[in-house]
C-alpha cells in the first residue's frame, strides 16, 4: 500500500457516496456498533471483509468454546439463544450474529475489504475498490489484537520435514503428522490446543506462565461465582483503577491467564512444561533460549496476532502499532474510533459480553461530537 496523496472524488474512478459513519468490521464489536448507531438514526454501513458473517469465528480450531457462559454472551438487544450456563461454540457464536444482524437489519455489506482510510478536507475517504465511502466518521472495529499472525521470521528456517502450523490454521490433531508436537505460547488458546493434541501425540508446551483463573471456569463454584467474577473484569479491573492499567498492557503483550485447561490439567496429560522461551532454530529444529535443541515433527505457533493498521495513513498509532486512544476515542483524529480492542475499557473488551459497553460509548462520543445534520451533504 503506498502513501500516495488521495485523489479528490471526480479524480476516482470508484463511485462515492457520502454517509455519516463506516464501520469497518462485522464481527461482535461492529456489529454492537450498528446497533446503537440505529438506536440513534445514524446513517452507516458496516463493512465486512467476509463472504459471510461469522467466518471469523469459524475458521477457528474445531472443539473451541467461549471462555464465558451463555448468559454473558449476548450482544445489546439480544441474549444469546442457548442454555445461560452452557459455554456456547465457535460455530453457535458465527450463527448468532448472522441472526443478530438479521433481527436489528442492519446496513451490513459482506466481500467488501477496506483498501484504504485517508483523510479529504473535513472528512475520511474510504476506499473499498469498487465503492468509496466519504464519511463523518469511521469505527474501526477489526478484532482484539488484530488479524495477523505473529510467527518468528527464523520459522523459516525450521527443516520442512517438520510440519508448522499457526494457531489460525490449526483444526484438529487430525492436521499433525505423526510424533511429537511443541505448541509454542502457553496463554489460554496454546494450553487448549496442547491439552487436545497430547491425547494423540506426544506434546511440549512452551512459554512463559501466564498465570489461571482461581477456580475452573466450568465448575459448580464458578458457576456461582460467575456473576461477581464478570462484576470485577469490569470494574476492578478496568482503566479506572491502578491494578486495571497495569493488568491493561500485560494483557495486551503477554496473553491471558489460563482459562479452561489448568496446570493440572496439562500435567495430568503428560504434558512436557517448559518456561524456556524458543528464540531460532539449530540443526533445523527450534532452540530454546538455555540451549536445548527440541527434537519435534510439528510446530503449532500460539503466539497470537498482532495489527497491521497499514491500510489506515492517518499518523494515529503508537510504536507497537496500537491506535493510541482512550475508550476507542482518538482524539488526534475527531471521527475516527476503534472498538473491539483488547482492554479497550476493562478486562470485558476482549469477550462477547463487553462489546456492547464499548461500542456503546464510543457511539455516544460519536453522536455528541457532531450531529449527523451537519455531516450528511457533500463537501
Amino acid at each position: 500500500m503506498n502513501n500516495d496523496t488521495v485523489p479528490t472524488p471526480n479524480e476516482h474512478s470508484a463511485p462515492d457516496e457520502y454517509i455519516d459513519t463506516v464501520v469497518v468490521g462485522g464481527g461482535q464489536a461492529g456489529l454492537s456498533t450498528g446497533y446503537h448507531l440505529a438506536r440513534r438514526g445514524r446513517r452507516f454501513v458496516v463493512l465486512e471483509a467476509n463472504a459471510r458473517l461469522g467466518d471469523n469465528w469459524r475458521c477457528h480450531w474445531d472443539s473451541l468454546r467461549l471462555y464465558s457462559p451463555a448468559s454473558r454472551d449476548g450482544l445489546p438487544g439480544m441474549a444469546f439463544p442457548a442454555s445461560p450456563r452452557s459455554f456456547p461454540t465457535k460455530d453457535e457464536v458465527a450463527e448468532f450474529l448472522e441472526r443478530y444482524a438479521t433481527v436489528f437489519d442492519l446496513p451490513v455489506r459482506l466481500s467488501t475489504r477496506v483498501r484504504r482510510i485517508d483523510r479529504l478536507d473535513d472528512r475520511y475517504v474510504v476506499d473499498c475498490g469498487s465503492i468509496r465511502y466519504l464519511a463523518s466518521n469511521v469505527v474501526v472495529a477489526t478484532g482484539t489484537h488484530g488479524r495477523t499472525p505473529t510467527v518468528p521470521e527464523w520459522a523459516d528456517a525450521i527443516d520442512p520435514a517438520v510440519s508448522q502450523l499457526h494457531s489460525s490454521e490449526y483444526r484438529n490433531p487430525g492436521q499433525l503428522q505423526p510424533g511429537p508436537v511443541l505448541v509454542v505460547g502457553a496463554s489460554h488458546s496454546g494450553a487448549d490446543i496442547a491439552f487436545e493434541v497430547a491425547e494423540s501425540h506426544p506434546t511440549i508446551l512452551c512459554g512463559r506462565d501466564t498465570g489461571q483463573m482461581p477456580l475452573r471456569i466450568d465448575s459448580r463454584r464458578m458457576k456461582v461465582l460467575f456473576p461477581i467474577v464478570w462484576f470485577a473484569w469490569g470494574h476492578a479491573l478496568s482503566l479506572h483503577t491502578p491494578i486495571g492499567r497495569r493488568m491493561r498492557g500485560y494483557v495486551r503483550h503477554h496473553g491471558a491467564p489460563l482459562l479452561r485447561v489448568r496446570r493440572a490439567d496439562l500435567a495430568a496429560r503428560g504434558i512436557e512444561r517448559v518456561t524456556a522461551r524458543v528464540c531460532g532454530v539449530r540443526d533445523g529444529l527450534p532452540v530454546l533460549d538455555d540451549g536445548h535443541i527440541i527434537e519435534t515433527s510439528n510446530v503449532v505457533w500460539c503466539t497470537g496476532f498482532h495489527h497491521d493498521f497499514s491500510w489506515i495513513t492517518l499518523p494515529v498509532f503508537d510504536d507497537e502499532g496500537w491506535p493510541r486512544e482512550r475508550r476507542g476515542v482518538v482524539t488526534d483524529s475527531p471521527g475516527l474510533y476503534f472498538t473491539g480492542l483488547t482492554f479497550q475499557s476493562s478486562f470485558r473488551s476482549m469477550l462477547i459480553g463487553g462489546a456492547g459497553d464499548d461500542a456503546r460509548f464510543v457511539v455516544r462520543d460519536l453522536t455528541e461530537r457532531r450531529p449527523e445534520s451537519e455531516a450528511m451533504l457533500p463537501a
